[in-house]
């Protein structure tokens, strides 16, 4: 399977994963608004969602998927025992981690929400929920086991589908449990609890299926499980420096009220293009470099990057135009509505605005990451991570001060560029990316492309203004007609400046 199809499998299945997501994000807007409760719960919600991040979309697989492929080749028993001693010892850190963190709750709450501390009840809340959802890092850490150990096996699906599961179990609890329940915050908590298991659950069936089952073992820190570990450390921290930079935001963003909701449903509508498209291309790209450098084949592995760059821009920079330039409609056409006012839409928008300007680093982070963890280097893109970090904590914080919560949103899209821009020069000096021709070719028509679907888009809007405030249904019949002619717009004048054409595409899912 070509890795533009493989992409598509993963970012398609991913796709609607995420607009169940906006719909049970619809649903939350609505039954908790931007109040203390709703905060309190995304913080809550940030913790386990942040390591859902980072380990079930691609982190992991950066430090497991190259060791696993290398023990497919010696058969696949010794991949499963390398697996099963992986699953022992993940699953012990793992229960010592969740009873710690349970028992020390209150403290880290006060480092991840320190604004928190001003107002009690939210900070009892922030603790309570977060206690009931925590254990949902557990079984989403083994899920993520279960997800590599598929994706090594080329069996992309399932793993992709999981997330859906996630969306499926909340939405359930928003329609059964909340009205049932005193407290919303509380119910949407265990529901984050119950998807982690069955997460899980669809994985453990699915490899079950692939004739991959594995057994627990005692633990053992075998030399192998040890590489693992030391690779992986650094790897999870790398590959998920976007989901940790946006922490760091949620902690600041606690200090002013309604920040940390505000700047929650502006991550959720960029999170789409990056999950469809950036996680989706860096899910598959890994093992696909990785067999091409097993085989000495250095052309194809620079061909891949290539292409993955090109595919990843061709669809990442229209979206990044799209919604800074339809920011304030998406957001009120989606959520302001119940609880969700339209003070809250423009404060969202806004921070939608400028997490788009950084969307094409955000996913660019997930293209690049790849070639360095193929090559079992998860030190280089950690350093550069930790770099990210400090530029993320100084801009957020000096700029908090004088813009609120944008300066947050400034440090975070910031942050993204200064990573990418390292791991793409590096990439560069050690010629293990050049550029092609093709590339070099296709990127600026590719911007041109967009900027010019964008000014079709800001007409539209003034255009169809009036149908934004003429009920649900109408609105959001209107913004999807928008989004429809713009991506007539941007591929057609894809295909006439040479961006890209139809007949390429149709190639891309078919090359090997």
């Amino acid at each position: 399977m070509s890795l533009v199809r493989s992409a598509a499998t993963v970012g398609g299945t991913t796709l609607l994963s995420r607009l169940l997501g906006f719909l049970r994000d619809v649903m939350m807007a609505s039954a908790l608004g931007t109040g203390p409760i709703a905060d309190a719960f995304f913080v809550a919600f940030r913790l386990p969602n942040m390591f859902r991040s980072i380990f079930a979309e691609g982190a992991f697989n950066s430090a497991f998927v190259p060791l696993f492929s290398k023990k497919l080749e010696d058969g696949a028993g010794e991949a499963r025992r390398f697996a099963e001693d992986a699953l022992s010892v993940l699953l012990v850190a793992l229960l010592l981690l969740t009873i710690a963190a349970e028992l020390a709750m209150p403290w880290i709450m006060s480092v991840f929400a320190p604004g928190f501390s001003e107002d009690p009840q939210k900070f009892d809340w922030a603790v309570q929920f977060t206690r009931i959802a925590f254990p949902y890092l557990l079984f989403i850490s083994l899920t993520a086991l279960q997800s590599a150990i598929l994706n090594s096996l080329g069996r992309f699906f399932p793993g992709a589908a999981a997330p859906v599961m996630l969306n499926v179990t909340l939405i359930v609890a928003i329609l059964f449990l909340i009205p049932v329940m005193d407290n919303p915050g509380e119910a949407l908590a265990w529901g984050v609890a119950a998807a982690g298991v069955v997460q899980f659950l669809w994985l453990a069936v699915s490899l079950w299926r692939a004739g991959f089952v594995l057994r627990l073992r005692l633990p053992k820190l075998t030399p192998d499980v040890r590489r693992l570990f030391r690779l992986g450390v650094p790897g999870v921290i790398a590959g998920g420096i976007t989901q940790v930079n946006l922490t760091i935001g949620t902690m600041i963003a606690s200090l002013q009220a309604g920040a940390v909701s505000w700047l929650y449903y502006a991550d959720r509508i960029y999170q789409l293009p990056l999950a469809v498209i950036g996680i989706a291309i860096g899910v598959v790209l890994l093992p696909d470099l990785s067999r091409r450098l097993r085989a000495d084949d250095g052309a194809g592995a620079n061909w891949a990057q290539n292409r993955a760059v090109e595919f990843s821009m061709l669809l990442t920079i229209p979206a990044a135009v799209g919604a800074a330039v339809l920011s304030f409609d998406i957001i009120r056409v989606l959520f302001e509505r119940g609880a969700f006012t339209r003070e809250d839409t423009v404060a969202t928008s806004l921070a939608l605005t400028v997490y788009a300007l950084g969307l094409p680093a955000f996913v660019l982070n997930k293209v690049f990451s790849p070639a360095y963890f193929a090559r079992e280097d998860t030190m280089t893109p950690l350093r550069f991570a930790a770099i990210s970090i400090v530029v993320n904590i100084v801009t957020s914080f000096a700029l908090f001060w004088y813009l609120g919560f944008i300066g947050i949103a400034i440090g975070t899209t910031l942050a993204a560029w200064v990573n990418t821009g390292q791991l793409a020069a590096r990439l560069w000096r050690r010629k293990e990316f050049i550029v092609d021709a093709q590339l070099a070719r296709r990127l600026p028509l590719t911007l041109m492309a967009a900027l010019g679907m964008g000014a079709t888009l800001w007409f539209g809007a003034r255009a169809l203004g009036s149908f934004f405030e003429n009920g649900l249904l109408v609105s959001i019949g209107a913004l999807f007609a928008l989004i429809a002619g713009g991506a007539l717009a941007y591929f057609f004048l894809c295909e006439i400046t040479g961006a890209t054409r139809l007949r390429d595409l149709r190639r891309a899912f078919t090359r090997g």
